[in-house]
């Protein structure tokens, strides 16, 4: 029996809960896969795995043995690596998950300069804004901003973003500009799409905290068309500094309201809750964390 093999199935085969998915990473056949499943089962003296028509499960043993087999094999490819001399010379695929606004605008030109310091190293960039399960869709490292995250994975502070008021001066200068946060009400404003709290706006000045009800015609699911909505005049929005700073620096945009700000936007770097990491993800992870937080518009730590 290929143990090894067999130990690499058995653990996605927990991951996906399906034997036919492994099976199609594998480019084998669903029976051959079932095969190693009931080999591995045989030798070990015990079932691993319970399955049915519609689902398949780990048993309390099988839960037990693959936290152990995680060990293994993780332990196998370093083992593998030294002996090929690759120990201290990262190679491989990493899969990188990022929100695609921050992806398109921020993240895309921070992976060149490692790629070329790490020739061997592979990148798989997915923008995708759903919170994928990275264990499930395996993902080596997510990018993900706001304050939800998900408790199987070890989530690292990269930067945090402050939120500001921003609108085009164009547009303050046809509409006036509101004098408080409560005048927000007779303007444009221009938001994400799917925000939980809807038109509800909550703004901070020191400990005074204010919650207004904004009205706007125009809601989008992108960063990148929020920006260049406020960029051509569309109304007022609160928006993350990595996003608008350089349209602020140029005068493009302008503050509005500027005593007040939102609820400042961190950002995580997320890896699957496992003991070990191949060498091409820790380096890419440091890498990552080093290089956001010198972005424009970011701060290095909680505000």
């Amino acid at each position: 029996m290929d143990t090894i093999r067999s130990l690499r199935c058995f653990v996605r085969a927990v991951e996906l809960g399906s034997l036919s998915a492994v099976a199609r990473e594998e480019g084998t056949s669903q029976p051959t896969v079932s095969k190693l499943m009931v080999a591995l089962e045989r030798e070990l003296g015990v079932r691993l795995l319970e399955r049915s028509t519609t689902s398949l499960q780990p048993t309390p043993q099988g839960s037990r043995f693959y936290q152990r087999a995680l060990g293994v094999l993780a332990a196998y490819q370093e083992a593998v690596a030294d002996a090929r001399g690759q120990t201290d010379t990262p190679a491989g695929l990493v899969r990188v998950n990022a929100p695609s606004a921050f992806g398109q605008f921020r993240l895309n030109a921070l992976l060149a300069p490692f790629m070329a310091r790490y020739p061997q190293v592979e990148i798989e960039l997915i923008l995708d804004d759903r919170m994928v399960d990275l264990v499930k869709d395996g993902v080596d490292i997510a990018v993900r901003q706001g304050h939800e995250l998900p408790p199987d994975a070890v989530a690292r502070l990269a930067g945090v973003s402050p939120r500001q008021l921003v609108a085009a001066p164009e547009y303050l200068r046809a509409h006036g500009e509101p004098l408080q946060p409560r005048d927000l009400a007779r303007f444009d404003y221009i938001r994400f799409a799917w925000l939980a709290d809807g038109d509800l706006l909550t703004l901070q000045r020191g400990e005074q905290v204010e919650t207004v009800h904004t009205h706007g015609r125009y809601r989008v699911n992108s960063a990148l068309a929020i920006r260049e909505s406020l960029a051509a005049g569309g109304g007022i929005g609160l928006c993350p500094l990595w996003l608008v700073q350089d349209l602020l620096g140029s005068g493009a945009l302008v503050r509005v309201l500027p005593e007040w700000q939102g609820r400042p936007q961190p950002l995580h770097l997320l890896s699957p809750s496992r003991r070990y990491q191949p060498l091409r993800a820790r380096l890419l992870l440091d890498h990552l964390a080093t290089e956001i937080a010198h972005l424009p518009g970011y701060a290095a730590q909680l505000i």
